[in-house]
């Protein structure tokens, strides 16, 4: 720790240009520089959830695995062999590690067989989705793209075999809200309504695009989807066989969309960007009906990954201003 401090000290002096007598918690809050222990429980904390992004058959989730032995002669070496005695005795990463597993839902899912080589959606099906994007090279761009999203408004409405879905979702109070609109010829509005908590927007966005192609796979007659959403980094997502914290929404998305491609070989997707700044109409009152409901936290609930990541990294920033706190009150 005071070679780190040292360290520290050293970058935060060549930072500001100042003095050598300078002192370290001034220059390190001057120099945005977070004290090194903090940073360390930051380090700390996010490595106990770093086991949930590999493959349940991993050497580390059989040792955290916590059922029960099968039978009286199994010897496995994981937690569930243990007995509670054991347990209450036994301290170490992977047991701080498997305690934190029951607060946090799965996210990652790197062998589904979505994301095989040779077997996923941008193997088979290249050109049957497409991206359409603002062209921001413009002046008038946001003008412009308004323009084709009330043509396109206008084409859906009028082709029987086009299901128009437009989602958004919102946060308020870490209570996610997902509303998904669609839209076809000579059928009723489906609407899905679906609320969560302790999720990132790019999940919550994820999840209400699911449920709207979900929704839109289901109906008959239907060769062309058009997909509206202020978030399309996060369709992009869909299409990421990367390992990322959305793989479980990506997976059952690819499925529903190779069962639409496979049905009919000119099934095609779309997906439309829809800026929040242009505040086209459709989409502006999904808006407004995503920011319009009050629910009510209930506990106990697990969190997504990438939200307690956030949460142990807001933790330690916080510790942190807390000791200037402690300082002005001396």
């Amino acid at each position: 720790m005071k070679i780190l401090n040292k360290m520290q000290r050293r970058a935060a002096i060549w930072v500001l240009g100042a003095f050598k007598t300078s002192p370290m918690e001034g220059i390190e809050a001057l120099a945005g520089l977070m004290p090194i222990r903090f940073h360390l429980q930051k380090i700390a904390k996010r490595s106990l959830i770093r086991p949930f992004k590999l493959p349940v058959n991993h050497i580390l989730n059989n040792l955290m695995n916590d059922d029960p032995p099968i039978h009286k002669t199994y010897k496995a070496h994981n937690i569930g062999s243990l007995t509670n005695h054991q347990r209450s005795l036994t301290k170490g990463h992977i047991v701080d590690s498997n305690i934190k597993s029951y607060g946090i839902f799965p996210s990652f899912f790197p062998l589904d067989p979505e994301f095989l080589p040779g077997h996923r959606i941008i193997d088979k099906f290249s050109n049957r989705f497409s991206f359409n994007l603002v062209n921001k090279k413009g002046k008038n761009h946001i003008k412009i793209h308004g323009q084709e999203l009330d043509d396109l408004t206008l084409y859906c409405f009028s082709e029987s075999n086009t299901a128009f879905v437009i989602s958004d979702a919102s946060i308020k109070n870490d209570i996610a809200t997902s509303v998904s609109h669609i839209h076809s010829v000579n059928q009723p509005l489906i609407k899905t309504v679906h609320h969560t908590s302790f999720v990132m927007s790019t999940k919550a966005e994820l999840f209400t695009i699911r449920c709207g192609i979900n929704q839109a796979c289901s109906l008959d007659h239907i060769n062309k989807i058009v997909v509206v959403t202020d978030s399309i980094h996060v369709d992009k997502k869909i299409f990421d066989f990367g390992s990322h914290p959305y793989q479980i929404h990506s997976a059952a998305i690819l499925k529903e969309l190779r069962s639409f491609f496979s049905s009919n070989k000119d099934n095609i997707i779309e997906f439309w960007e829809c800026p929040s700044k242009l505040r086209w109409k459709f989409h502006h009152d999904i808006n407004k009906d995503s920011k319009s409901f009050s629910v009510t936290l209930s506990y106990p609930t697990k969190t997504s990954w990438d939200f307690c990541k956030k949460s142990d990294a807001d933790e330690s920033t916080k510790m942190w201003k807390m000791t200037f706190q402690a300082l002005d009150g001396k």
